[in-house]
């Protein structure tokens, strides 16, 4: 599977739905080379431990939820993009979008500039996006774009082309930015989630590349608590992994997990994305590409592909499978939003 269930036992990060990274997303938008999108997905809508549907509340409102971008290189942010969310009340939630530049960005902490205040969150299938300048902002209930047999991959990767994700729905962040606002030609990106800790925040969920986290890790919560910077302390529990699970040789082992790690989104907006040489688009085939590295080749695909309810324009992430709206909505509110 790709980052779902990153918890304890194929469950959640602290037992919060809320708090699960799923999939991160990067690639040129469509018609318009000159800008990006990037989709944080998160809060799977059934689990597997336990198993059934989570909340249909969206997103923690005592959370944040961050993208990271790193513009030089050493897999440390220099900017950040920002989001928290109101209370879930009467059925509706908002949010804030603020961006830090600069050192502060690799920091842990909820301020920056506030680049959307109030943004509407879509409960529904009618997707409520903000525009705010040369930004879009969209948050909400939508389809989940990952496609995996994730019985087969628990069942010794004997796969049936069962899609699990087929019916299930996921909470999208997704904005459309310019290329000039990621800063160098060439980023590297990663998503993360955080709880309240003593008055502060803890880091609860990270990732960038699909699976790996899940399949491969050995000191969760190290992990899922930790830096990209600081990823090479795990390339050697990588190695075993690969070594045990792939049959590969001690130094090829140690060449591949190189090759995982950080565990960072490289992305070039001027290039088209395809993953895992540049971004990722939605219906690139991550899991297929994981488990060919997984298994030395030996495996090559789990017959599943890709959905065919996304959409051809912003937000790209396909209408819910359920509405989750809980009232009518007021006679003023608007597909989009201007903030």
């Amino acid at each position: 599977m790709s980052h779902h269930y990153s918890g304890p036992d194929f469950g959640f990060p602290h037992g919060d739905a809320r708090l699960d990274f799923t999939d991160l997303y990067a690639f040129p938008k469509p018609g318009d080379t000159g800008k990006s999108i990037l989709i944080m997905n998160v809060h799977p809508s059934a689990g597997e431990n336990p198993p059934g549907p989570t909340t249909t509340e969206p997103f923690a409102p005592e959370a944040l939820y961050e993208l990271k971008i790193d513009t030089d290189g050493d897999a440390v942010a220099d900017i950040a993009y920002r989001v928290r969310f109101s209370a879930f009340e009467r059925g509706a939630q908002t949010a804030i979008l603020r961006r830090v530049d600069g050192p502060q960005a690799a920091g842990t902490g909820d301020g920056g500039r506030v680049i959307v205040g109030k943004a509407p969150v879509s409960m529904g299938h009618e997707a409520r996006f903000t525009e705010a300048g040369d930004t879009q902002f969209f948050a909400g209930w939508r389809s989940d774009p990952f496609f995996c047999d994730v019985e087969g991959a628990k069942n010794n990767l004997q796969f049936t082309g069962d899609d699990f994700f087929a019916d299930k729905d996921v909470c999208s962040i997704v904005l459309e930015v310019p290329n000039s606002a990621l800063g160098a030609k060439e980023v590297r990106l990663w998503a993360r989630t955080l709880a309240p800790n003593d008055g502060g925040w803890i880091q609860v969920e990270r990732g960038a590349r699909p699976a790996q986290a899940v399949i491969l890790v050995e000191e969760r919560d190290a992990y899922l608590g930790g830096e990209p910077a600081n990823d090479e302390r795990f390339l050697v529990a990588f190695a075993h992994a690969l070594e045990h699970t792939g049959g590969y040789a001690p130094a090829e082992a140690k060449r591949v997990a190189g090759t995982l790690l950080p565990d960072v989104l490289s992305y070039d907006p001027t290039r088209p994305a395809s993953f895992p040489d540049n971004g990722r688009t939605l219906t690139d085939d991550a899991f297929d590409s994981f488990i060919r590295i997984l298994t030395n080749g030996k495996v090559t695909e789990d017959k599943v592909g890709p959905h065919g309810d996304l959409l051809l324009e912003f937000p790209y992430v396909g209408p819910p499978h359920q509405s989750r709206v809980t009232k009518a909505p007021h006679k003023t509110t608007a597909t989009q939003n201007q903030a």
